[in-house]
């Protein structure tokens, strides 16, 4: 199972997901989707943006866990 973890580095951060979408260039329907692990799939690009935008690394906002 795939856990994204972009509420906690949201909360970390102290920014909002609005803040977030704004500042990657997607809408905040796209990163709700994203939020909640209902995307099928993540460009390099937004996970990369993610990434410098929150100062953190893939693995923070990803996590796979066994069943």
């Amino acid at each position: 199972m795939i856990i994204v973890n972009l509420d906690v580095m949201l909360a970390k951060n102290k920014m909002t997901s609005g803040e977030l979408a704004e500042k990657i260039g997607i809408t905040q329907a796209n990163l709700s989707i994203l939020k909640t692990g209902k995307a099928k799939a993540v460009r390099f690009s937004t996970l990369e943006a993610i990434c410098k935008t929150l100062d953190c690394q893939p693995g923070d906002i990803i996590e796979y866990r066994g069943e």
